[in-house]
């Protein structure tokens, strides 16, 4: 048998390390039934793998049957795949891999044996789940009993895995629950052939994870044409009617058997969109090469990246590698390289909604230092009344704090009554799940401010000892006119009446929060201790999504945190406290020679101003 290994080095992906002989467990089938509590808690499955972030990638292995194949099996492509697994386990934060079945050709003892030994180099670094194809047995369905492949490739093999969940009572039919993007996904491993039992397994395992979204991978589901446009199989069909229709939860289902790869997108009872994928190469050269894909999710951005590749060819010395294998390293075709735009809160909300947390009163979010606390709900702005009811001149903000720093509402210019509205919209890690609409703008010049009342303590505060100033945001989509510089909130006067002289203009208020015609948030401050007006620049904000800024001042310099990451545009320049004139504090505009000419465009919600600088974990939403 060819079973040497391949010593050329990596090329484009400099990611792979030497095999790690790990043999497989080659016990009887004894443990059908193995539950999670079974499991070997001290399996290093997962130490390389951050299943916080919300970018993570499924590995998708399909027919493998000719890498296994009597006395011409050569597993040394697959080794390669495995190491490449391992390897690049953290850095592509690789959560689970799956085969689709027809790991061998004829499913013989020394065939499976091979297999089982060559996935030994996963045991142990990478969960993974395997399923029956119909070279790997013999038998109609999931019933069939005894066989090599349950003894190698039954649920005592996964046992010891932490994303092992069970399997059904033949042996055959398994399921895994995967943490990644902060939140479990189940991925179901059905054989071939289930049986009406085995569908009778699958939907108790859905019945008893309702909440979580769910891959299910199998053998044979849809075959396709040259163009890649898959219709069901008629074993695609079975599980169609009989699990997939009427469970929500599936939203992406993988098979292999047939060629050439395709997919299509079917509409469940629940009128959602269901992913039906075919992969399998080994019709391509040397039987697919262990080709693998990449299933990439981003969470943050709604989308599944979808990469097809061997790393066997890929490790290869670029100058020794042959024609076949350079063409083959690496799929680009629209069935092989393709993006799905998922939105995955909106697809999951049917039985997993969102559950916002509740409220927090003002007595939770004001620690140590706190200066000032505006809200907008009726803690701090009675009698709001109804969403989208104009808030009428003069009335009231509480600052929550009792240090008297009120803000009254007016409006600019002859604005009219809509631009102040009140809203119930908020950021879901918000305090108060209130905030204000204003809809300010140019041509004409309107908005609506609210201000501190001319000796509010707030105005003369200059934070030598450093601050930490707080709001949440949220820009309209579509984002309609010109809103340059408009302000979030600003101190107001002219630096100059402080004695500074280093700023773009004399006539720049002394301390101001804005947003770039590139919706760019802008800093600028005027020292209390130095000629310097050090500004911050964050990246380019989104629209239609409310947005946490944190401003963090250490008595030193100044550092601003977009939803607690912190930016690069942060000055090194030195910074000590704000040159407060003792003039009003505004939130809604920014001022230019004591002007203001146009209001803020959006939401406003919760804002709080602490005279010292606080840690992410301590913003008011707080960030690990």
């Amino acid at each position: 048998m060819g079973t040497a290994d391949n010593n050329g080095k990596p090329a484009r992906r400099a990611l792979l390390q030497a095999a790690l002989a790990v043999p497989a467990a080659g016990a009887a089938a004894s443990l059908l039934n193995v539950t999670p509590a079974q499991a070997d808690a001290s399996a290093p499955y997962g130490g390389r793998f951050d299943d916080e972030v919300p970018r993570f990638a499924l590995a998708v292995l399909p027919d493998t049957q000719y890498l296994f194949d009597a006395d011409s099996a050569d597993p040394a492509p697959l080794r390669e795949t495995f190491r490449y697994l391992v390897s690049e386990r953290k850095e592509a934060n690789i959560a689970f891999m799956t085969h689709l079945g027809d790991v061998t050709e004829h499913g013989t003892e020394d065939e499976i044996g091979l297999a089982a030994d060559t996935f030994g180099i996963l045991q142990g670094q990478v969960p993974y789940s395997v399923l029956a194809g119909n070279h790997d047995i013999n038998g109609a369905d999931d019933q069939r009993g005894d066989s090599a492949y349950l003894r190698e490739f039954g649920p005592h093999r996964y046992a010891a895995m932490p994303t092992f969940g069970g399997a059904s009572p033949d042996g055959y039919n398994s399921f895994h629950i995967v943490r990644a993007a902060g939140r479990e996904w189940l991925v179901l491993a059905l054989d071939w052939r289930v049986s009406d039992a085995g569908l009778g397994w699958a939907r108790s395992v859905l019945d008893q994870h309702r909440t979580l979204p769910a891959i299910l991978t199998t053998h044979d589901i849809a075959a396709s044409d040259d163009s890649g446009k898959a219709e069901l199989s008629g074993n695609g069909q079975r599980l169609w009617n009989g699990l997939i229709r009427d469970h929500d939860q599936i939203f992406l289902a993988l098979g292999g058997h047939y060629w050439p790869p395709g997919r299509t997108v079917l509409k469940n009872a629940a009128g959602n969109d269901v992913h039906v994928h075919i992969t399998n190469y080994q019709d391509r050269y040397y039987g697919g090469a262990g080709m693998i894909r990449l299933y990439g999710f981003d969470v943050a951005r709604g989308v599944i990246d979808v990469e097809t590749f061997s790393p066997w060819f890929l490790a290869r010395n670029p100058e020794k590698r042959t024609p076949l294998e350079a063409e083959t390293i690496e799929l680009t075709g629209p069935t092989d390289r393709f993006s799905l735009d998922i939105d995955f809160a909106a697809r999951f909300a049917g039985f997993a909604p969102a559950v916002p947390p509740p409220a927090r009163p003002a007595s939770a979010v004001m620690p140590r230092g706190t200066v000032a606390y505006w809200r907008f709900d009726a803690s701090g702005l009675r009698d709001a009344g109804t969403p989208g009811a104009p808030v009428a001149d003069g009335k009231v903000a509480r600052d929550l704090t009792g240090n008297g720093n009120d803000l009254t509402v007016s409006r600019l210019h002859s604005s009219a009554a809509d631009a102040l509205t009140w809203s119930e919209d908020h950021h879901t890690g918000q305090p108060a799940h209130a905030s204000l609409r204003f809809d300010g703008g140019k041509s004409p010049d309107r908005g609506a401010i609210l201000t501190t009342s001319a000796n509010a303590p707030l105005n003369s505060t200059t934070f030598t000892s450093g601050y930490t100033i707080e709001t949440f945001i949220k820009l309209p989509e579509p984002f309609v006119g010109d809103h340059a510089w408009m302000g979030i909130l600003s101190w107001e006067g002219r630096n100059s009446e402080a004695g500074k002289t280093t700023g773009w203009s004399p006539d720049e208020p002394t301390c101001s929060l804005n947003i770039s015609p590139e919706r760019f948030i802008q800093f600028v401050v005027y020292a209390y201790r130095q000629d310097a007006d050090p500004t911050s620049w964050s990246h380019a904000l989104p629209v239609g999504r409310w947005t946490h800024i944190a401003v963090v001042n250490d008595g030193r310099r100044t550092v601003m945190y977009v939803d607690g990451s912190k930016i690069a545009r942060n000055p090194s320049q030195a910074s000590t406290g704000i040159a407060t004139l003792g003039k009003p504090f505004v939130i809604g505009a920014t001022q230019f020679d004591e002007q203001f000419s146009q209001g803020f465009y959006g939401w406003i919600g919760d804002t709080r101003i602490v005279s010292r600088a606080l840690q992410p974990k301590d913003f008011l939403t707080p960030f690990a």
